[in-house]
């Protein structure tokens, strides 16, 4: 019993790694249009096959990062700072890369549409 118990915990285990292996990473910089890094800048990911939205902060160099994002889905990003936004850009599950890199622009003249 307790061999059949190790062998099912090594197999969930084994899944668990594989299943992380294929999860994606989305990451970048936000930027303004003359190329100044936006610090506090707030980008935000949708999977646009649930309608979930994560948000993350950039850091004072411009950075940010989203991970354990699901292939199979497709997901819309974008930044925002003090009402103006960037584009919408998309990332497709038909993308096969796991580490992907997505700069954005945030335009002065782009304000915010509410």
């Amino acid at each position: 019993m307790a061999a059949l118990l190790a062998l099912a915990s090594v197999s969930v285990v084994a899944q668990d790694a594989r299943r992380e292996a294929q999860l994606r990473t989305v990451h970048g910089v936000v930027m303004e249009k003359s190329e100044n890094p936006v610090s506090e800048g707030v980008v935000f990911l949708k999977n646009t096959r649930t309608n979930v939205v994560r948000s993350s902060y950039t850091d004072n160099t411009g950075k940010y990062r989203f991970s354990g994002l699901d292939p199979n889905a497709d997901y819309e990003i974008h930044a925002e700072k003090e009402g103006f936004q960037s584009a919408t850009r998309t990332v497709s599950s038909f993308d096969s890369r796991k580490d992907i890199t997505l700069n954005l622009k945030i335009d002065k003249k782009d304000k915010k549409k509410d």
